[in-house]
Formats: C-alpha cells, sequence, structure tokens
C-alpha cells in the first residue's frame, strides 16, 4: 500500500497530556502519583491503559514478565518498539515513566491512522513492570527480565518491608516469577528500540532547552565500604592513641569528589553512612558507607573504581583500622546506537530548532534493551527545578507537546530506517 500524505492534526500532543492529567487525578495524591508496581494502584493503572488502546487494531497481552505489550501488524515483522513504564515511586512525579508510554499511545494512533492500521513495519509499544524497583529495591524488573540480565537468585530472596517476596507478590498478579525470562521471546524480532523520558536532572534547564539527544546511560559501581576500628571510651581515649572507623570514613567524603572531578564527566555519591557502637561516649568501631559511581565511558568508570579503593586503603592505614570493600550492584555503560541517535538529533531540530546530546545519569529500561543487541536511543525533555521523584515534578505543558511532536518524527525515522534494512 502507497503511503498516503499525513494530514497535520493525526497527532494530538494535547491529547496526550490531557491524558497524563487524567492519570494523575486517578492515581496520585496531595503527596505525588502512587503507582508502585504489583499493588492495587498499579493493577488499576494497566487497567486504566488497557481503555486508552481500545478502538487501535492492536493485540494486547502481558508476557511472562509482567510487561504489557501492544503490536500493530506492519507489512513486515521486523518491529519498531516504543517503551516506558508505568509504574512510579511513592509519593512519585506525575510524569516519570508514564509520559513515555501516553506518548506512545498517541504515536500508535497517528501510525494506525496515516496507514490504515497496515504500516511498513510492526510497531510495538511496552509497558515495562517495575522500573523504579521502589517496593523490593530491584531496578529494571521487567525489562532486565526480557533482557536475560535478571539474577534469578539474588532476586527470588527480594522482600518488601512487609515482608512479602517478591516471587509471592509476582504471583498474586497472575506472574510465575520462575518463568519471567520466558519474555525473552518478545524481542526476536526487534530492530530498533525508541524511549522517551523527562530529564531528571537540570542540564537542559540550565541550557534553556526543550529537548535532548541521549548518548547511553551511565555504567555504575555500588560498594559499600567498611572500616574496622577499634571502640574505645570517648573520654579517656586520647586522640592519638585512637582508631578512628569513622575519621577514616570521613576522609573519604571529600576525595570521591575529587575522583569526580579527574574523571572526565563521572559522578560519585556516598550515599548512607552507620557506625557501630553508635553511641555518643565512644570512639568508633565500624564505620560502613556506600559509595555509588557512575560514567559513561568503562575505562573511566574502572579508574575511578581503582582510585576510590586505593584511597581507602590509604585511610585506612593512616588510622590504624582496617578496610573491607563489598559489591552491592554493578552494570555496565550502555551507549546508544549512532544511527538512532542521529535521528534523535535531527527530529529534535526539525521540531525545536536546536538539539543538545547528554548522557544520563539514571538507569532507564533503556539500558537493559541496548545491552541486549537492540539498537537503541532516548529522547529528553526538559525538567522544571531539574527535579524528579517528587511530587513538584514538573515539565512547561509546551514542552511535553514538543517532545511528543519529536519523538513521532523520531518513530517515523527509525521506522523508514527499519523498513530500509536498516
Amino acid at each position: 500500500m502507497d503511503r498516503r500524505a499525513a494530514p497535520v492534526n493525526l497527532l494530538n500532543p494535547q491529547r496526550t497530556v490531557a491524558e497524563l492529567r487524567e492519570l494523575r487525578s486517578l492515581t496520585a495524591d496531595a503527596n505525588g502519583a502512587q503507582r508502585v508496581a504489583f499493588t492495587p494502584t498499579w493493577v488499576r493503572t494497566r487497567a486504566w491503559l488497557r481503555q486508552k488502546l481500545e478502538g487501535l487494531p492492536v493485540e494486547i497481552h502481558t508476557d511472562a514478565a509482567g510487561n504489557l505489550w501492544a503490536t500493530l501488524r506492519g507489512a513486515s515483522p521486523k518491529e519498531l518498539v516504543i517503551g516506558g513504564h508505568m509504574d512510579s515511586v511513592p509519593n512519585g512525579g506525575w510524569l516519570d515513566g508514564c509520559l513515555n508510554v501516553m506518548a506512545g499511545v498517541e504515536i500508535l494512533r497517528r501510525i494506525n491512522a496515516e496507514f490504515h492500521g497496515r504500516p511498513p513495519v510492526t510497531i510495538r509499544l511496552v509497558d515495562w513492570a517495575d522500573e523504579e524497583g521502589a517496593r523490593f529495591g530491584k531496578s529494571l524488573f521487567g525489562s532486565s527480565a526480557c533482557a536475560g540480565d535478571l539474577d534469578m537468585a539474588e532476586a527470588r530472596k527480594l522482600k518488601d518491608r512487609d515482608g512479602v517476596t517478591l516471587p509471592d507478590a509476582l504471583k498474586a498478579v497472575g506472574i510465575d516469577f520462575e518463568h519471567v525470562k520466558d519474555s525473552g521471546r518478545e524481542l526476536k524480532q526487534a530492530a530498533a528500540y525508541l524511549e522517551l523520558h523527562i530529564e531528571q536532572g537540570p542540564v537542559l534547564l540550565d541550557l534553556d532547552l526543550p529537548l535532548g539527544a541521549v548518548l547511553g546511560t551511565f555504567g555504575v559501581e555500588r560498594h559499600a565500604i567498611t572500616f574496622h576500628g577499634q571502640a574505645a571510651h570517648s573520654g579517656s581515649t586520647p586522640m592519638n592513641r585512637r582508631k578512628d572507623a569513622f575519621l577514616a570514613a570521613g576522609k573519604m567524603s571529600q576525595e570521591i569528589y575529587a575522583i569526580a572531578a579527574r574523571s572526565g564527566g563521572g559522578v560519585c555519591t556516598i550515599g548512607s553512612c552507620t557506625t557501630k557502637p553508635g553511641i555518643v561516649t565512644s570512639v568508633v568501631e565500624e564505620c560502613r558507607i556506600t559509595l555509588d559511581q557512575r560514567h559513561l565511558d568503562a575505562a573511566a568508570l574502572a579508574r575511578m573504581l581503582a582510585e576510590a579503593r586505593s584511597v581507602s586503603e590509604r585511610f585506612a592505614q593512616e588510622g590504624g583500622v582496617r578496610v573491607a570493600w563489598e559489591r552491592l550492584w554493578q552494570i555496565a555503560p550502555r551507549p546508544f546506537h549512532p544511527a538512532l541517535i542521529g535521528m534523535c538529533d535531527s527530529a529534535i531540530g526539525e521540531t525545536c530548532g536546536k538539539s543538545h546530546r547528554l548522557p544520563s545519569g539514571p538507569l532507564h529500561d533503556a539500558a537493559e534493551i541496548s545491552g541486549a543487541g537492540v539498537p537503541t536511543v532516548m529522547m529528553f525533555v526538559q525538567s522544571l527545578h531539574g527535579i524528579s521523584h517528587n511530587k513538584i515534578e514538573d515539565t512547561r505543558e509546551e514542552h511535553l507537546e514538543l517532545c511528543v511532536r519529536a519523538f513521532d518524527k523520531l518513530a517515523d525515522k527509525a521506522m523508514k530506517w527499519i523498513a530500509a534494512g536498516s
């Protein structure tokens, strides 16, 4: 079937904004969004999403990991996948994740209308299950299962604050934990993956730009560092005789900023600190800190980690204490596909005149899909205040409409790319 010229009004970004506001009224309270995965509110959200897909000639199903798919069959079985997530953190923002999905719904509507239900390639929209990991502490659950990257032994042991295990929570919503990796079959025909997201940081805000093309997601090295000293009475122990575990840990807090500054674009964060015996009358015997290091370049990330290990050992030796490291989690950097980055850049330029390329510090489902070998790119829209995971999260309405238009242009370019043999 020959492609017909598409009337301008086939795409309706204002409808996307209205639907996002409707979703907020249904699933948020005075403290923010409450769409935590595998909860009753999340189940209601999924039902609402299915209603929005009614009227489209799409096949809708939930895969073995709980990911929701809507498929518009095309002339070619090769697939353009548009992804996002409807779940939120507790007291979260109104746009995080759901903007991706609802923009995808609008693009499905446009493509269906333009091609009379038969696009040149198959178009799929996916709502990934539990991107946030808010309940069980495991982010990217559905996409990592689909990508084959989920550590089953680790995930099987996860519990929420009420002691409910992840497998039991999944069972309550009809998902068999032991078969979640069967969802991997969903990616067999995937030729490109696109994801839209609010930036969650201040880069575009500071540049006064509405949209940006994402180069990839940072790799992450996350460790617990424990300094072991000796408890002693705070009144009777001279300063020069102390083996103070907190002193060594405290020196790390300044040093990680120097490590990040030398890295050329990386970030380092000490996110928690606990001490034992934890009383005001004792020198600290044990101090445990957590270190999160991120960089887009794998070699630079490895150097950051090596430098942190080296200085921790030096500070321990200087203070007469011992130090031990425990890896909590790791993921390699996920650079996105160069051709798709170029298409994203062009789509943004055609929509609002100027684009900017930037990495993503936060992780996204796109990282897992890219890691599975599917050509991937993300588009960012400016976040007011540079804030996310917070009820004050917001984006200007005109920027929301721009991002839907630009994301639609990106989808069109990717569709042509796939049809031409990518």
